[in-house]
């Protein structure tokens, strides 16, 4: 008899989201149109995650500092452009502070824009340590605060938010030599559920998502053993973390808050020892 009622409900649960409507209610799954802002959107995962919420959809704005490919892209996708390197805190918070006088808000907020810099510890300077992370980390903090910044000021509040962050699996795992990249990328991790909290009362969630490899050029030109050390059986490509970008904006998973998610093929749940 529970197992009958259970799949009852689970049967009535599904005929009311199909309907679109509760008895005397409007539905929270219909299509809303979001203003959406990536950070680094001109290549890669960011270029990925722009043309997914612009396929869904959605406004879409940009920045990047390489102009000739964002300006591409902008034309491409019907996106708005900002050629803003992200490491510059005040050009950073410019383009913000436009994107709010245009829009008069930003529902969803994705922090992608990153380098990849790797060398021996005793070959890095400290001045290369600190440019790594100005531009990997600094700038979800910068982005981050003018939205709270923003969201303090309106009189009407906005019951929806979401801030993603491009973090990495390498903020628990590591290779020699990568101790500004793994520095960054910890950082976003432990920025990200302190976010969570501080920016719960603007009604905004905070998560970040862990990619492994994502080859973003050249897939094709990959080998059969790079795809079969993965336990999935491939390795993965940027529109894996785009499509998450997109299930986290959904209205019904505002449940989903200072978490890491990780996707990365199962790769950091696979033991290897050399024989």
């Amino acid at each position: 008899m529970a197992d009958n009622y259970l799949e009852n409900k689970f049967e009535a649960y599904q005929a009311r989201k199909s309907s679109g409507t509760r008895k005397g209610q409007v539905s929270r799954h219909t299509h809303k149109t979001r203003r959406v802002f990536v950070t680094g959107g001109a290549n890669g995962i960011g270029l990925a995650i722009v043309r997914m919420f612009r396929g869904a959809g959605h406004r879409v704005a940009f920045c990047d500092k390489d102009e000739e490919a964002g300006k591409a892209i902008a034309l491409r996708t019907d996106a708005h452009f900002y050629p803003v390197d992200v490491s510059d805190s005040s050009a950073l918070e410019r383009c913000l502070r436009s994107l709010f006088e245009d829009w008069g808000d930003i529902d969803v907020l994705i922090n992608n824009a990153g380098v990849s810099r790797f060398s021996p510890i005793t070959e890095t300077s400290v001045a290369d340590f600190d440019e790594i992370l100005a531009i990997n980390l600094r700038p979800v903090f910068v982005t981050s605060r003018q939205l709270a910044l923003h969201r303090r000021s309106l009189a009407e509040p906005n019951l929806y938010g979401r801030i993603i962050n491009i973090c990495s699996t390498r903020y628990l795992m590591s290779e020699p030599g990568s101790e500004g990249y793994a520095a960054s990328k910890g950082g976003i991790f432990a920025l990200t559920h302190a976010l969570a909290l501080s920016l719960s009362e603007w009604h905004i969630t905070v998560n970040s998502i862990s990619p492994g490899w994502i080859q973003t050029v050249g897939y094709e030109a990959l080998r059969p053993e790079d795809h079969a050390q993965h336990p999935s059986g491939r390795v993965g490509k940027p529109e894996d973390i785009a499509r998450m970008c997109l299930f986290l904006s959904q209205d019904e998973n505002d449940f989903i808050n200072g978490e890491n998610i990780t996707i990365d093929g199962g790769m950091t749940k696979k033991m290897i020892y050399l024989d």
